[in-house]
């Protein structure tokens, strides 16, 4: 291990806690409209796709390097899609409507209902869900660390496109359960405890994979390898099957969302053209 990958890592996991926290305090001190929000999903939307496609798939096929390498990454990719899949239907855990009039406006081309109605533990199977998620957040964030620093790019741009997709979708998964829980009546202090437990997740699922995969010794760089392919899938899933048809229920703002979501693949595949040299590469 990169001693320069696993500070870089250390500093992208205080981001995405930061940012967490912010998100879970963000409806006590501004109104998140519903047009901002949908803006943000369709943003983020985006980069997640792109940062799946472009940069943890190749680099799943880089590191296992073997003959069946693009077999292996398309069976975990699949793996890694159902399961989010199967998580978002049993949980059902994405609720990022965080405006009353404009939902009250909107809310028949809506999904999900007001957050209002709420029941007042309905945030525990949100919560439950968004932490198994968050986990798997953070062992994309580890393993695509991992892979860049086996590849001998251990610079400061190393992981930055997986870290973005992360960063800016965790103030949003927050805000999803410290609204629930106000309008189920929990005071303040339980909200912040909750929030601040959430934050810390992705940041423990990415440093318990990065520094606890050496426990599979020689199969290390397949465990990586997999790892990566399965994060791949999930953040399909997140993008195509959560994110999108939230945003896409909607007749209004269609040419300001598509924009904001191409915008994301952009950004994604940008962000690889300024990525080390190699990191795609065994």
């Amino acid at each position: 291990m990169h001693a320069s990958s696993t500070l870089t890592l250390i500093a992208y996991c205080l981001a995405i806690a930061g940012f967490s926290l912010v998100g879970g305090l963000l409806p006590n001190w501004v109104k998140m409209t519903h047009t901002r929000t949908q803006l943000v999903m369709s943003l983020v939307s985006g980069l997640m796709l792109g940062v799946a496609f472009y940069h943890l798939l190749p680099h799943s096929i880089a590191m296992a390097g073997s003959a069946g390498a693009v077999d292996s990454a398309v069976w975990w990719l699949m793996i890694g899609l159902i399961t989010m899949l199967l998580l978002l239907r049993m949980f059902h855990f994405h609720q990022h409507d965080f405006s009353s009039e404009e939902h009250r406006h909107h809310d028949h081309h809506l999904p999900h209902e007001h957050p209002h109605a709420a029941h007042r533990l309905s945030w525990i199977g949100i919560a439950l869900g968004l932490a198994l998620h968050t986990l798997i957040d953070g062992v994309a964030l580890g393993a695509v660390m991992l892979g860049e620093s086996a590849s001998g790019s251990g610079a400061a741009m190393a992981g930055v496109g997986v870290f973005l997709a992360i960063l800016l979708h965790k103030p949003l998964d927050a805000m999803s359960i410290t609204t629930i829980m106000e309008a189920g009546g929990w005071n303040r202090s339980a909200r912040t405890l909750t929030n601040l437990l959430f934050a810390l997740m992705c940041p423990l699922g990415a440093l318990l994979f990065y520094f606890g995969v050496d426990l599979f010794a020689a199969s290390r760089d397949v465990v990586v390898a997999a790892s990566l392919a399965f994060s791949a899938g999930a953040f399909i899933c997140i993008a195509l099957s959560d994110l999108l048809p939230e945003v896409h229920f909607h007749s209004h703002d269609r040419g300001k969302l598509t924009l904001a979501f191409l915008l994301g693949i952009v950004i994604a595949y940008g962000i690889g053209l300024v990525e080390p040299a190699g990191v795609h590469h065994g």
